[in-house]
């Protein structure tokens, strides 16, 4: 089972603010483990939404709104994409991921995790046809290949 951790943005983080050296060691270390046991598959911090747009589409009029967006508590700081057995499994991961965010005397940034069941091909039903699942087995392995390709 596939899962998403995201961590939320904080107001530190939103200000700008980047993790202590503590901090990115202290995530790097639960990161490491994970990839090392085969459970990462993919993750990243993101910069302050200061740094990103929104796009919307009103009656067909498409609109870019340039950030900073106020609500922090709806806001994204990073990711991790895990590959574990179970819910409880990633749960105990989240915690881990926090705790490392937090730092020692729960000083870090971090605000909160959220984790959430990536969708597996059985949950779209009759509508994924065959055809479906192979272009998108395809369009997948090619952007593994792309990844690959942009960490080198």
């Amino acid at each position: 089972m596939r899962f998403m951790m995201i961590f939320k943005a904080s107001e530190e983080s939103e200000a700008g603010a980047m993790p202590s050296e503590e901090g990115l060691t202290a995530m790097g270390l639960v990161m490491a483990e994970m990839a090392e046991k085969g459970i990462l598959l993919a993750g990243d911090g993101l910069l302050s939404s200061a740094k990103g747009v929104r796009l919307q589409l009103d009656a067909g009029k498409r609109r870019v709104v340039d950030g900073p967006f106020a609500e922090t508590k709806e806001l994204i700081a990073g990711f991790c994409l895990i590959e574990v057995a179970s819910r409880e499994e990633a749960i105990e991961w989240g915690w881990r991921c926090m705790a490392a965010d937090q730092g020692p005397a729960g000083s870090g940034q971090g605000t909160g995790l959220e984790i959430r069941q990536v969708a597996s091909p059985e949950d779209f039903g009759d509508e994924y046809t065959p055809e479906s699942r192979d272009r998108n087995e395809q369009t997948f392995s090619k952007a593994a290949e792309n990844l690959q390709n942009s960490n080198t």
